[in-house]
């Protein structure tokens, strides 16, 4: 299954998040910043980040956030205001939610993500380079 990085502040949330994203098989991992995502993953970068709008402007301009090649990023936030997102974040980003309120949209995202990855034979492991990191 996928494996998801969670990063955002709000620990009750995300840990919801998490139980429910691991009851359905796929691997969950947190960093409570961007700075803190970007750090290396033991070689093992996640297929998926769902990352709080409030992290992504904390960041600010030239942060990276590494994802495998074809990975994707979901921003979350509480309303439905939609964060300015560089050009290159934009074309990553799969969806903005508000959560908790679509942790149902999330988890169909996800999973729909999972199998369209393993289909087109994405989820097997590159190597990664300096293009597969997002620019924040």
């Amino acid at each position: 299954m996928a494996k998801v990085i969670l990063v955002g502040a709000d620990v009750a949330l995300l840990e919801g998040l998490a139980q429910t994203l691991i009851g359905f098989g796929h691997e969950v991992s947190f960093a409570a910043t961007v700075a803190e995502a970007a750090e290396p993953l033991d070689e093992d970068l996640p297929a998926m980040a769902v990352v709080s709008r409030e992290a992504l402007e904390e960041a600010g301009i030239g942060m990276t956030l590494p994802l495998i090649p074809g990975g994707a990023m979901i921003v979350y936030g509480t309303t439905h205001d939609q964060p300015f997102l560089p050009t290159k974040l934009q074309r990553a980003t799969l969806a903005h939610l508000v959560l908790p309120l679509e942790r149902h949209r999330l988890l169909a995202l996800v999973q729909s993500f999972d199998s369209r990855s393993r289909t087109s034979g994405r989820s097997t492991r590159e190597e990664p380079g300096d293009d597969f990191q997002l620019q924040v």
